[in-house]
């Protein structure tokens, strides 16, 4: 992707910000990471700071490109201005102090009087980590499975009502369990590559659909 230059896009995802966290000591490597043909090579340290440089949400032409969600009270604007947010601690001299904090699942709603690590955190867990909302729009963070599988008071985040994101078609991936969901608010299309089923891609003209298939890797998703 770095190869490509201006000609790709690309958003930070929980495993980008899991690399940066393992590179820089600041989070143990876990059993099932597949970070060594990053931390290991000879470019390691420019890829990484390419990496670090990626903006956490891209909003274009009527699209909002996340990784994984946004909050439902977020308009579009204020989530991409959220995102800038966090991009400038990551870019900025100081971002390992972010790093070493980030991890974590509270707090589980946004509040506009949080600041620091935590103002920083909900966004990111937002952005990276989100599937689900409970009833009263607070993230639940730890949930895998398909949407009928969550407890009841537990919505798709893109189906909370009252979503104020909807006036975009959102981008994301993140929930292998959801399989790809195509609407006109959502284009969903993590199709579970990482456990061997297939790599889907959009083309956002005329919303064509394009798969291959793909090896089972032995990835995890959380």
């Amino acid at each position: 992707m770095k190869g490509l230059g201006e000609a790709a896009v690309t958003v930070l995802g929980n495993h980008d910000l899991h690399l940066l966290c393992v590179a820089e000591g600041a989070e143990k490597r876990r059993k099932r990471d597949t970070l060594e043909d990053v931390l290991e090579a000879p470019d390691r340290g420019e890829l990484l700071e390419w990496l670090r440089h990626r903006p956490l949400m891209h909003v274009e032409g009527g699209h909002a490109l996340v990784h994984a969600g946004l909050l439902p009270e977020w308009t579009v604007s204020r989530a991409a201005a959220l995102a800038r947010e966090v991009e400038q601690a990551l870019r900025g001299p100081r971002y390992r102090s972010l790093l070493k904090r980030m991890y974590g699942d509270e707090p589980r709603a946004w509040d506009e009087s949080l600041r620091g690590t935590d103002r920083l955190r909900v966004v990111i867990n937002a952005m990276t980590r989100l599937r689900v909302c409970d009833d009263g729009g607070a993230m639940v963070l730890g949930f895998k499975g398909e949407p009928g599988e969550a407890s009841e008071g537990w919505t798709p985040w893109f189906d909370v009502a009252g979503r104020r994101s909807r006036d975009h078609a959102v981008v994301c991936g993140h929930w292998s369990a959801l399989g790809v969901t195509i609407r006109p608010d959502l284009l969903s299309l993590d199709s579970g590559c990482v456990w061997g089923r297939a790599l889907t891609a959009v083309r956002l003209s005329d919303r064509r659909k394009f798969e291959v298939a793909c090896p089972a890797a032995g990835g995890r998703e959380d």
